[in-house]
């Protein structure tokens, strides 16, 4: 299984990028995680924002494969504990497709993303900044394949 996060912004601070390769140089080669970069839309004080959100969604379009099992973070999507998302991760992992998780940008996910998912999650009911959950993420991910594996990171 290969997972892919589409996430909307580029150029992250160098301890965001710092934070998400920690987690992730852990991981075997069949549970890696890609990061895709996708460019946020124009946003400014006459900025037409759902043009943005549909340019956004447009790329991510773009990158999601046919085959691919896609994953919207969402606010409003259900919340996993770690020992849920380990289970998930043992599903996909069977199921034998790869995964497209999605992070949108300020905004929120392009409509016809949220239609595309097959489940929705929400990493919690906060408002997270868009570069932290990069590495919540990146964590997270990690922590279900030490759960699955029996490592004792978990504990």
């Amino acid at each position: 299984m290969k997972l892919r996060v589409l996430a909307v912004g580029t150029r992250m601070p160098d301890w965001v990028t710092q934070g998400v390769d920690e987690y992730l140089k852990r991981l075997p080669r069949d549970f890696s995680v890609d990061i895709v970069e996708i460019a946020p839309g124009k946003r400014g004080k006459n900025a037409d924002v759902a043009r943005a959100i549909q340019g956004e969604g447009d790329a991510m379009l773009a990158k999601l494969r046919d085959q691919e099992r896609v994953i919207a973070l969402d606010v409003e999507g259900r919340s996993w504990s770690t020992e849920r998302l380990a289970a998930n991760a043992e599903q996909w992992r069977q199921d034998g497709r790869d995964i497209a998780c999605l992070v949108g940008g300020p905004d929120g996910l392009d409509p016809r993303l949220m239609a595309r998912a097959e489940q929705r999650w929400s990493l919690s009911a906060l408002t997270l900044p868009h570069p932290l959950v990069r590495i919540l993420l990146a964590e997270q991910l990690y922590r279900a394949w030490t759960l699955l594996a029996g490592h004792p990171y978990h504990r």
